[in-house]
């Protein structure tokens, strides 16, 4: 059976976890795509790619032959052309995750030719401010957006929340911190749920991450308060945490955006 063509390469394996990875990938032989900060991109694998080790058996055995393909949402800056970055949490039964993290640098894959979506800063004037809300990887597109659109220190403030199972799990941290101190327009606050399994202790906060937005985290960050008129809100992540962000938000008077009504929350639903 002839094996699906397999055009991008892994040039980077970065492990925050068993269980999380940010994998870079790069074009063999054709021009990396453009793509939008929030956009997603297509991996695949062919079914006979083998699994990794954590691994469960497929809830439904995949054709060896049949390429297996999923959306990740683009984690690299769109200024850099040189490859694409994903950050990709294993879903052990899954089709597709434990093939990606069996995955070596210089093992094949097939990358989509562009990517697609709507969840971008397209939709937001560039005079408002704009906050990140995620779970897990939901993360992603953020990271994305900050490295393509942020200017440290301009008037317009930047803020993500993240929340996770524990410190470990909470990827990209380091650069977020750093971007914080480099960027007094820019507030991170990451909150985890089991901070009982902490090998150190947590000094950070902890519950929910829609509990950070209760206690006015951005506000205190920002030194004043986010309102529908001066700020957009972005939701990418549990379904959970989506439905409580947005009871939280429209109690506010934040509205949702679509195509039908200009509103000031954004909202990428896996």
């Amino acid at each position: 059976m002839t094996q699906p063509q397999l055009s991008a390469v892994v040039t980077a394996r970065q492990e925050i976890s068993p269980r999380l990875m940010i994998l870079r990938v790069a074009a063999v032989g054709w021009p990396m795509p453009e793509f939008e900060p929030g956009q997603f991109a297509v991996l695949g694998l062919p079914g006979s790619a083998p699994r990794c080790a954590l691994s469960l058996p497929e809830q439904s055995p995949s054709d060896p032959g049949k390429l297996i393909r999923r959306a990740y949402s683009v984690a690299s800056s769109s200024r850099t052309r040189e490859y694409m970055e994903f950050y990709i949490n294993l879903v052990t039964t899954g089709a597709l995750t434990p093939r990606l993290f069996a995955l070596n640098v210089g093992d094949r894959l097939w990358l989509s030719s562009k990517a697609t979506g709507m969840f971008t800063l397209d939709q937001v004037p560039k005079d408002k401010h704009v906050i990140m809300v995620a779970t897990g990887t939901g993360l992603a597109p953020y990271i994305s957006m900050l490295t393509s659109e942020l200017l440290c220190n301009s008037p317009r403030h930047f803020a993500v929340l993240h929340g996770a199972y524990h410190s470990w799990d909470l990827g990209y941290r380091s650069e977020l911190l750093t971007l914080q101190y480099l960027c007094r327009n820019f507030t991170y606050v990451a909150t985890i749920d089991r901070s009982e399994d902490e090998p150190a202790p947590w000094s950070g906060p902890t519950g929910w991450v829609q509990d950070l937005w209760r206690k006015g985290v951005v506000a205190q960050g920002w030194g004043f308060s986010p309102t529908p008129a001066d700020t957009h809100v972005f939701l990418c992540g549990n379904p959970m945490m989506l439905e409580a962000m947005m009871a939280l938000l429209q109690s506010e008077r934040f509205r949702e955006h679509s195509q039908k009504q200009a509103g000031e929350i954004h909202v990428e639903r896996w």
